[in-house]
């Protein structure tokens, strides 16, 4: 199957994804050789091979600059505008979900996840993850939980001591891990306490005046002991209170029109017809008819009857409610004046009683934290100490730890490094313990040596190995660690440069290894390593006579077209019989060793 489509072409949708999710397809437009082509990627190990210059490393260039790679406008085709584009497959528990979610990012129709970057000539570049536009540093961000590259010069995991002792950390074990987190919160506990302890001792006079004024502010607002809502009650009974002679005469006036003056104390005696009583003569006038109509309206009337009663009972008994004492309204008067004070010195505009509650438990809580008095002083060096213990104790045995797993860790590392052709290369780590001054990750200085050959000093990894050493060593690691890294995606550019013979095998056998756990990607000039690939892709160049520049091309290859490839990579003869023999006798090798 090619795997060079057209834009008007549609993929099949992403498969879904198993174990920590995989990269489905790559597409790579305008970038170096390469004009306009997509890669159709499967599980297991991707090998890329091709001819020298063809545009190989593009595909691993491609990769790193659709996870956030810096950009180069040099690698810009004469067209002016690179661009790649790439679909994940993630389990639906994958963090990379959720960082996606969080800028704004969409599922595509099948539930993979989108990625594209843009690359101009003149250098501006644009990330695009889920269908949204991205800063390129969201893509960067994924890139720490979904791409490894390991290349001549991308051994950036590896070169940091940080990723190196995390790795001797994750080699350690679970238990180790845990302990590590708890060294964490105490040494976070620590921190904490010693900061506080330290602002609260220097600016005790500050803290102490801060401490006064929100302290005679609580008592102030205590004093009055405010309710939440009290002031939007308070206000509407000093309406009631101040026009209670006109609200009783209202109400009177209301019910003396409904039901008259039935009980005499309204003064009603001259009073015209009563809403009531005309309502009951209209009802009595129409139920004595036989049309049913008249007779249905007069049921009308009598449930108006009932209503107009019920409004004049309930004007009644708002009356008997009103409260016309003055000195009730004195009293209300001078509450709401109080509240009205607290309201003015403590809460924002608009917010009433609920703004000074608000304050008053805002600063009980900072009052805890300005008490400069003895005893608070002293409790808080307790915690200290308690909190400094702890990590010294948790410093100390997450020390030992990584001593312990120094050892082994360097051991398995040897072992693979001695079938990648370093059968001579050691490598240790070096600790340097400081528990006087413990950091947030322990009590260590942790940096990963390497002796490359006998008689040579164990020097910081990234210094002591050059390029194509270095890959290896990376894959060493790797390989060791094979299940446990959680990053689903694995690239490797030229791992077996400088490397021939069983050494190559040896490299081709680890990486199918690699990639029963992993996606992983490779390319390679070696005919032993793309013998164990699940998906062998080849990059092929020829002139663009209409352009005037060399042309790029990436094509899957199976059974026969395998063949001749592995032939022309062998003898440099794709047509050989003898190549084609050797080439044949590889994949039975290889997949011999793979089963």
């Amino acid at each position: 199957m090619a795997a060079r489509t057209t834009t008007s072409e549609r993929t099949a949708p992403a498969p879904e994804a198993t174990g920590p999710g995989r990269l489905t397809e790559l597409r790579i437009r305008g970038l170096g050789a390469i004009d306009d082509v997509t890669l159709e990627l499967g599980p297991g190990l991707t090998v890329v091979t091709g001819e020298t210059g063809a545009g190989k490393t593009m595909v691993v260039t491609g990769l790193t600059l659709l996870f956030g790679g810096r950009a180069d406008p040099g690698r810009v085709r004469a067209n002016g505008r690179a661009g790649v584009e790439g679909r994940l497959a993630l389990p639906a528990d994958s963090p990379a979900w959720q960082r996606a979610a969080d800028a704004g990012a969409d599922p595509d129709d099948d539930g993979s996840l989108i990625l594209a970057r843009t690359v101009s000539a003149e250098g501006r570049s644009r990330a695009f993850l889920g269908g949204r536009s991205v800063p390129v540093g969201v893509v960067a961000e994924l890139a720490e939980s979904l791409l490894a590259v390991h290349g001549q010069t991308d051994q950036l995991r590896l070169s940091r001591p940080a990723e190196q002792r995390r790795a001797l950390d994750r080699y350690a074990g679970p238990e180790h891990l845990a302990a590590l987190e708890s060294y964490r919160e105490a040494h976070d506990r620590w921190r904490a306490a010693v900061a506080d302890l330290e602002r609260r001792q220097t600016q005790a006079r500050e803290l102490a005046q801060a401490a006064e004024v929100l302290r005679h502010g609580l008592e102030e607002i205590e004093a009055v002991a405010p309710e939440p809502g009290e002031d939007e009650v308070l206000a509407t009974q000093v309406k009631r209170l101040s026009d209670a002679d006109a609200l009783r005469a209202a109400a009177d006036e209301a019910r003396l029109a409904l039901v008259g003056d039935v009980t005499g104390d309204l003064g009603g005696e001259e009073a015209p017809q009563d809403a009531t009583a005309a309502l009951a003569i209209a009802e009595r006038s129409l139920a004595g008819s036989d049309d049913p109509t008249l007779v249905m309206l007069a049921q009308d009337l009598a449930d108006a009857v009932a209503v107009v009663s019920d409004v004049a009972g309930q004007l009644a008994g708002y009356v008997a409610d009103l409260d016309a004492d003055p000195a009730r309204l004195a009293e209300v008067l001078d509450r709401r004046a109080l509240i009205t004070g607290l309201v003015r010195k403590y809460a924002d505009v608009g917010e009433g009683v609920g703004g000074v509650l608000a304050w008053a438990a805002d600063a009980a809580q900072r009052l805890a934290q300005l008490d400069v008095s003895d005893e608070a002083l002293a409790q808080l060096a307790a915690e200290r100490d308690a909190a400094r213990a702890e990590v010294d104790a948790l410093g100390a045995e997450i020390s030992a730890g990584r001593r312990s797993a120094a050892e082994g860790f360097a051991a398995e590392v040897g072992r693979e490094l001695a079938g990648l052709a370093m059968k001579s290369a050691r490598v240790s780590f070096s600790i340097d313990s400081h528990p006087d001054e413990p950091g947030p990750e322990g009590i260590d200085t942790v940096a990963l040596l390497l002796a490359a050959h006998p008689g040579a000093p164990a020097r910081p990894v990234h210094k002591g190995a050059s390029g194509g050493e270095l890959s290896r060593v990376m894959l060493a690691i790797e390989v060791v660690f094979a299940g446990a890294d959680p990053v689903p995606v694995m690239v490797f550019d030229e791992v077996d440069a400088g490397v021939g013979g069983q050494a190559a095998g040896e490299i081709g056998r680890r990486l199918a290894r690699l990639a029963r756990q992993h996606q992983v990607v490779v390319v390679t000039h070696l005919a032993q390593v793309a013998a164990f690939a699940d998906t062998h892709l080849v990059v092929d160049k020829s002139p663009d006579t209409g352009a005037g520049v060399t042309a790029t091309d990436i094509r899957a290859v199976e059974d026969d077209d395998r063949v001749r490839e592995l032939a022309r990579m062998l003898s440099g003869l794709a047509d050989s019989d003898t190549g084609q023999a050797h080439a044949r006798e590889l994949l039975a090798v290889a997949a011999e060793a793979r089963g």
